[in-house]
């Protein structure tokens, strides 16, 4: 019942007043914790992980105009195209030690269990220093 409380002021912290902006100072190392708490838990249930990679590709872009100037003395307006180079960002599947995810999920656990009291003091602490 703590942590429900608890997710519904860190949901609250998104906006702007100052109790909200202290909240959600406050509460931002849980905040991460339970995000790293949920994708080890996917990764388990799914039983493999994601990573994203770059991929290096090139592409032509216009990068300028030529101006050419025939016999005729007619001006045409070419445009210039060069290789550009760029990347593109990738997601693939990775095998897991189930072994070794269960242990990040346990220390995760334990983590987030150590810090919900501190949090919970400082949500409060922020109550008193900017009531609504």
């Amino acid at each position: 019942m703590r942590q429900l409380a608890l997710f519904a002021l860190i949901a609250l912290a998104a906006c702007g007043t100052p109790q909200e902006r202290c909240i959600h100072r406050e509460t931002r190392e849980l905040r991460n914790l339970q995000s790293l708490l949920g994708e080890v838990e996917g990764n388990l249930a799914r039983g493999y992980a994601y990573e994203e990679y770059e991929v290096p590709m090139t592409r032509w872009e216009v990068c300028g105009q030529d101006r050419i100037t025939r016999a005729d003395g007619t001006v045409i307006e070419k445009s210039r195209m060069c290789l550009e180079d760029y990347s593109v960002t990738r997601t693939r599947q990775v095998a897991i030690d189930p072994a070794t995810e269960a242990r990040k999920r346990d220390g995760l656990r334990a983590k987030i269990k150590a810090l919900t009291p501190a949090a919970e003091n400082a949500v409060a602490a922020c109550k008193a220093t900017y009531p609504e």
